[in-house]
């Protein structure tokens, strides 16, 4: 099992791709793991170096005791990028991941070749529907939030024919140490990062589902698109786990903006 000591946690991770190629870290939404980006690892791996891990009290990383922050799991990546070898990257992420990756294009620019922010926001207005969901798995267990949590994660006919994406997220969540996904919740639900979209100058792909409850464009993509400078917009007809429901359209876009990314990196002097 790739489980590697950094930053103080022991994380999970799974590198594909070969050596010596552009590294892109794929950071997953809150109550998911690593093989949510199983479709994105296969379209790209012939091509980048993929680098997908484990958020600290999900899937294989260490339960860490306390309430976690934004900040925190955005100093995991670099801690896992540091240990793995890894200086610069392009990052993507989605939910959680995608506020991850805002707090790393704002403060480790330096690191950033890009990033992609999916299905995701810099600040919820109230505070209380996260804060409920923390403690009810602290009380009553990940089964608890089941429905809610798929419900916003895929679309309702998607959920009725339960392909193998949905039983597979399905498993991976009840699975969820409910501590560790409740130290994330208190993260989501502390987070103003409004403030630090300004400082953004690494190129930014923003990825929005139209279909989507939690984070949807208005009050949240938007922001991202309008303080952001520079930054693109997808809109996806999906539910939340927009790389799941579209996958192709997902991959075609996240592929040809890391493309050109990497261009425009070889052609600096």
């Amino acid at each position: 099992m790739p489980v590697i000591s950094a930053g103080g946690l022991r994380q999970y991770y799974r590198l594909d791709g070969p050596d010596g190629r552009p590294a892109v870290i794929f950071s997953h939404s809150l109550g998911c793991d690593h093989t949510q980006w199983d479709p994105q690892s296969a379209a790209l791996a012939s091509r980048f170096r993929v680098l997908r891990y484990d958020l600290r009290g999900h899937g294989a990383t260490e339960v860490a005791p306390g309430d976690a922050t934004i900040e925190l799991l955005a100093r995991d990546v670099l801690a896992l990028a540091d240990a793995l070898g890894i200086q610069r990257f392009a990052f993507c992420g989605l939910s959680i991941g995608g506020m991850i990756g805002q707090w790393l294009a704002a403060h480790a620019a330096d690191r950033i070749d890009a990033v992609v922010l999916a299905n995701t926001s810099a600040r919820f207005p109230d505070p209380g529907p996260m804060e409920t969901r923390r403690r009810t798995v602290l009380e009553c267990g990940m089964a608890a939030v089941e429905e809610t949590v798929l419900g916003r994660f895929f679309t309702p006919e998607r959920l009725a024919a339960n392909p193998p994406e949905v039983a597979g997220i399905r498993r991976v969540l009840l699975a969820t140490a409910p501590a560790g996904y409740a130290a994330c919740c208190a993260a989501v639900r502390d987070m103003d990062q409004v403030p630090l979209l300004g400082r953004i100058r690494v190129p930014t792909l923003i990825i929005a589902g139209d279909r989507d409850l939690s984070t949807p464009f208005q009050g949240h993509g938007d922001v991202l698109a309008r303080e952001i400078a520079d930054s693109r917009v997808l809109h996806l007809n999906t539910a939340h786990l927009s790389n799941l429901e579209e996958p192709e359209r997902f991959n075609a876009a996240v592929l040809e903006f890391l493309e050109t990314r990497e261009l425009r990196a070889q052609s600096r002097p």
